[in-house]
């Protein structure tokens, strides 16, 4: 006797962002599965999946926002209900990826927790993870698994190449950043323009913006970011550029997460606009004029069908996914 193999799709998502899922399932044309989560007494999350998942390729989406420890935990929580429940092969979809910027020891007696939540997320059982751009291209090298690494760069200049702007420089707002920024500039084909800045020893959260390599002068200059938190490196920035002579400021990051300050830094800062994607859930009364929100559902979407499919998930990008 002689079985064809029937292969399903099953996406499912945590209670961290989904309109994101949602929009993921829409694009896909599938309907999200109901993981049915739900908490105890003392605070403890339960997941018991409606349906079989039995022999699935089952996607499960959370992207890792605020409490960052509730929304890690209840994904590693459905990763291993799956894996239970005997699905054929588990993707964790992490749009964001929580713990992400400490990725090295800056200093003696600190944790790299981004290696921690790639061991628990292989220890409870993905076999395989996607994610939108990382804060650093090394954090796949934290996993055994495979990684596919998505960037939001496609909708990030759609944005600049609709509005036909003109005299355009890419800034990088950091050292760190001089990588994806030249990709941007290159893809624009145009300037790139790179700050130098200082964190005072012993400080979080505070950034001195010293000078800027490059001629900003009289141009429309856009600052090129991963994420955007308190908003400091970004503002600080905007102020050196608007102080060197541009004639405007914009900034460009893929993951919104806006911590206090961020909204009132930005509001008071030159920048004319602040493009970030919605891979972090954005509530209607945090959205300032000068905030535009961009989707990455398609692109994540369609990395699920590339990965279910097993075809090339880089050729989605043109090969500019790299970290």
């Amino acid at each position: 006797m002689e079985l064809v193999p029937r292969r399903r799709l099953e996406l499912v998502s945590g209670r961290s962002h989904p309109a994101l899922a949602e929009e993921i399932a829409g694009h896909l044309g599938v309907e999200l599965g109901e993981a049915n989560l739900r908490e105890f007494a003392n605070g403890e999350i339960h997941c018991r999946y409606d349906s079989s998942i039995r022999g699935t390729d089952v996607f499960i989406v959370q992207t890792h926002c605020g409490p960052v420890n509730d929304t890690l935990m209840e994904q590693l929580i459905m990763i291993d209900a799956a894996k239970r429940a005997s699905a054929k092969r588990i993707t964790a979809v992490c749009p964001y990826y929580g713990y992400s910027r400490q990725d090295r020891k800056a200093s003696g007696r600190e944790p790299i927790t981004a290696k921690l939540v790639a061991d628990m997320l292989q220890t409870a059982g993905a076999d395989r993870v996607v994610s939108v751009d990382l804060h650093s291209g090394q954090i796949q090298g934290f996993f055994d698994v495979p990684f596919d690494h998505l960037t939001a760069m496609p909708v990030l200049i759609e944005q600049l190449t609709r509005r036909g702007i003109d005299d355009v420089v890419v800034v990088a707002p950091d050292a760190g950043r001089v990588k994806v920024a030249e990709r941007y500039s290159q893809l624009l084909n145009t300037d790139i323009a790179v700050i130098h800045k200082r964190r005072p020893r012993g400080s979080a959260n505070v950034v001195e913006a010293l000078h800027v390599v490059g001629d900003v002068e009289g141009r429309h200059c856009v600052l090129i970011d991963d994420m955007i938190d308190t908003a400091g490196t970004i503002c600080a920035g905007a102020e050196l550029l608007a102080g060197n002579g541009a004639s405007d400021v914009w900034a460009m990051a893929t993951h919104g997460v806006l911590s206090d300050p961020a909204l009132e830094r930005l509001d008071k800062s030159p920048l004319s606009k602040v493009v970030i994607t919605n891979t972090l859930p954005i509530a209607e009364d945090r959205r300032i004029d000068k905030l535009q929100v961009v989707s990455v559902a398609k692109l994540i979407a369609d990395a699920i069908d590339a990965v279910f499919e097993d075809t090339s998930v880089s050729e989605i990008f043109g090969g500019d996914n790299l970290a």
